[in-house]
């Protein structure tokens, strides 16, 4: 599988990719450059709209529109709108905290987990229709990709600098992940484990930052296949196109010398890897 490079859109920090079918469009942030973007497959076009503060994540809500998580805490936001709706920052009294990375599971549930300058002292939420918002993990060093097996019976989750991808038993019903073990452990010149998403026969896609790749773990966690990327700083990825098969892989030039950046410079733009697997639609927000 070879990844293809489809939008120059030289973003600081783009993360969080979502893919829209009534659309055929993919959504995506640009943390540092405080954009949410939109992409069509078909035509080319891109669109890229201003926010007021830095969004790490975006989920659709069944209500329409956008459930957001970032610097400000959660909020609702709309195209054609100019400010975040604020909702609640459950961080408030941590001005180093913002939100960085999440997803919403087949109950309408938004996890979403935060990040700080260093430290393992991160959280990840849990925000539910009701708009009522519990801490279900803590001590983290960087939230990153989260994502359920398909009989939503298992949940993953990221926390980047330990290099590490935590599996856990999960009930759909309560909404409740127990029983954290380590599934994926890798050496820091690895790669750093990033933004990740699961197909539908159960297999764990992870971009690693600082490695250049994205790699496809079966459900024990066993490497599957790895995708070579021209930029360094993958930083998440998620299926689409008409049947789901497309993996597109957002990137960052954040942290990058001058240098780098010459050799990278297609560094924070969008890629597509046709593959001979079927990703799943992400699920709306409930609230």
């Amino acid at each position: 599988m070879e990844a293809v490079h489809v939008l120059s859109s030289q973003n600081t920090i783009g993360e969080g990719p979502l893919w829209n079918e009534e659309e055929q469009a993919l959504y995506w942030v640009d943390i540092a450059g405080q954009t949410i973007n939109r992409y069509w497959s078909a035509t080319g076009k891109h669109e890229s709209y201003p926010v007021e503060a830095q969004v790490g994540v975006i989920a659709f809500r069944q209500a329409g529109g956008f459930i957001a998580a970032g610097s400000t805490g959660y909020s609702f936001w709309d195209i054609g709108k100019k400010k975040l709706e604020p909702i609640l920052d459950p961080e408030s009294d941590n001005p180093d905290s913002r939100f960085n990375d999440g997803k919403v599971d087949r109950k309408g549930r938004f996890w979403a987990g935060t990040m700080t300058p260093e430290g393992a002292v991160s959280s990840l939420y849990r925000i539910n229709a009701d708009l009522s918002i519990h801490k279900m993990e803590s001590g983290i060093t960087i939230s990153n990709g989260i994502g359920w097996s398909p009989d939503n019976r298992t949940m993953y989750f990221a926390d980047s600098l330990r290099y590490v991808i935590y599996t856990y038993d999960y009930d759909l019903e309560t909404g409740t992940a127990e029983n954290r073990r380590d599934l994926i452990k890798v050496e820091p010149e690895y790669g750093i484990p990033d933004g990740l998403t699961v197909d539908s026969e159960g297999y764990i896609w992870c971009a690693f930052y600082a490695g250049s790749k994205v790699t496809r773990f079966d459900p024990q966690g066993k490497i599957d296949l790895e995708v070579a990327l021209p930029v360094s700083q993958p930083t998440s990825c998620i299926f689409g196109g008409k049947d789901y098969t497309d993996l597109y892989i957002t990137s960052a030039w954040n942290g990058l010398t001058e240098e780098e950046r010459k050799k990278q410079p297609q560094a924070g733009d969008i890629f597509m890897v046709k593959t001979n697997v079927r990703g799943l639609p992400e699920p709306k927000f409930a609230g």
